[in-house]
């Protein structure tokens, strides 16, 4: 069974059609104008997960809205250089960033690894941490949750 349908020429140059409501535009300048308005207040505590290889830290940090998204930063121990490499991993939906131990391959390849979660989600494959707020805050759900509200650009985060 082939993994895709048009030869790698075509795949390159390929624009589908799409359809964007007349606001989105105006909704994606507003939505990350108020977003300038949250400062990113990065936290960083290490944490010890009896890992001798990397180095582990807990991250929390504001996302949109100013609501805190829960993120793992792991660090090779052995380190050539002081700067290094990041991979940023972002779980999407169903996921969470689980723990340390589920993420070691790319600071096992010398790279750090940043693995953040989604808001509301986890449970499903890995254990996520970051609550969802609306009026109440939302503990990461099983799926599906990601999907209310979505017909409304203004209530869609109110999920």
């Amino acid at each position: 069974m082939a993994l895709f349908d048009m030869p790698l020429e075509k795949l390159r140059s390929y624009l589908p059609e799409r359809y964007e409501e007349g606001d989105f535009d105006q909704f994606w300048r507003k939505t990350l104008e108020e977003s300038k308005g949250f400062p990113l207040d990065p936290v960083f505590e290490r944490v010890d997960y009896l890992l001798e290889n990397v180095e582990v830290y807990d991250v929390t940090f504001s996302g949109y809205k100013g609501q805190r998204i829960k993120a793992w930063l792991i660090l090779p121990v052995v380190r050539k250089e002081e700067k290094l490499p990041c991979v940023v991993q972002f779980i999407g939906y169903r996921g969470g960033r689980g723990f340390p131990f589920d993420w070691l391959f790319w600071s096992s390849a010398g790279y750090a690894n940043f693995v953040m979660d989604t808001r509301g989600q986890g449970t499903s494959r890995t254990k996520g941490d970051t609550p969802d707020y609306c009026e109440e805050p939302l503990n990461p759900q099983f799926p599906g949750f990601m999907t209310r509200g979505i017909l409304d650009p203004k209530t869609y985060y109110y999920i």
